[in-house]
């Protein structure tokens, strides 16, 4: 999606200059930095970390998806096209498709992408080929879905704010929604009482519903229930920054429960009880991230122009794998 508090004592700032591959030649105005409110941040993130800039030179990327090939999918806003990113830096276009945003695979290795112009969910296959999966409430039209994962049901779960509504439409449904859609295309409304929701993710027990709310600047957490049905949602966090600074969007949780929200100037990590454990400072600002690499340790970024990468200590929790929970 389009659109610096005081550093304790446990806090540490490893300011470095950001690898590149070759020919890459923009520089990154901001410097990466772990930035830790608590001791337990250096469990999840080596101190002596460092960050790799993959690729450089797109529009707006955003929507990262791993694939065991060795690249990585990601969405360009700007530029209206979905890539494969490959490691060594160089790109393959997938599609030229208007403004694609977040992107998942379901249990079957399919791409499903939030296509913001076309307000769809739609399948991507590995020829470039798509297919509406949806695109309309009670028959109207979606606003601008933004981002989507699959539930431990198997069903696709996806926002739908008006931040990338298409210019000179109008919005159809009344309100920003949080919707299911089951493998007969069958669309149910979750909840309506987020301004703007955005990034999303279940818990790797099944058990919650995650979803960030950019106008509001926090994360809610719902209990969810056999059915796919959720209970009433209570505020699990607040990322709150100074203007321009970014705002949550993405988010994916790893094995241990630990939640990893983009948010102002990076990457917020939190614990499950909802404390903030320090945050992955970023030389351009993230809009989402993926887990990845053969034992799904590493962070795969989309910011701004660019896509990075990140070793952890941990494994990530990737929803549409067959052994995804713990």
């Amino acid at each position: 999606m389009r659109h610096r508090p005081a550093i304790a004592l446990l806090s540490a700032l490893l300011a470095v200059m950001i690898p590149s591959c070759p020919g890459q030649t923009d520089r990154p105005v901001r410097q990466f930095a772990l930035q830790a409110e608590s001791p337990r941040f250096w469990d999840l993130i080596d101190k002596d970390a460092k960050l790799e800039r993959m690729a450089t030179g797109f529009g707006f990327t955003e929507g990262p998806v791993w694939d065991s090939s060795g690249f990585v999918y990601v969405s360009d806003e700007e530029q209206n096209k979905i890539y494969r990113v490959y490691t060594d830096g160089h790109r393959e276009e997938l599609i030229a498709l208007g403004d694609p945003d977040g992107n998942t695979y379901d249990r079957h290795h399919n791409l499903i992408d939030c296509a913001s112009v076309l307000r769809a969910i739609i399948r991507i296959d590995a020829s470039g080929h798509y297919t509406v999966l949806a695109d309309r409430f009670d028959g109207k039209r979606f606003n601008s879905p933004n981002d989507v994962v699959i539930g431990p049901d198997g069903a696709i779960y996806f926002t739908d704010p008006t931040l990338d509504l298409p210019p000179g439409e109008k919005q159809e449904i009344p309100f920003q929604g949080v919707y299911r859609l089951n493998e007969n295309g069958q669309v149910r409304l979750l909840t309506k009482e987020l301004s703007q929701p955005n990034g999303l993710a279940f818990s790797p027990d099944g058990k919650q519903l995650y979803v960030d709310d950019s106008q509001q600047r926090n994360i809610r957490v719902y209990d969810f229930r056999p059915g796919g049905t959720l209970g009433e949602g209570r505020v699990f966090g607040s990322e709150a920054g100074p203007p321009h600074s970014g705002v949550p969007d993405g988010m994916k949780f790893d094995k241990n429960g630990n939640l990893y929200v983009t948010g102002p100037e990076g990457i917020w990590v939190w614990d499950a009880a909802g404390h903030h454990l320090g945050t992955i400072r970023m030389p351009e600002q993230p809009a989402n991230l993926a887990w990845g690499d053969s034992d799904y340790g590493t962070l795969y970024i989309t910011a701004t122009k660019s896509v990075y990468r990140l070793r952890t200590k941990v494994r990530g929790h990737v929803p549409y794998l067959n052994d995804a929970r713990p």
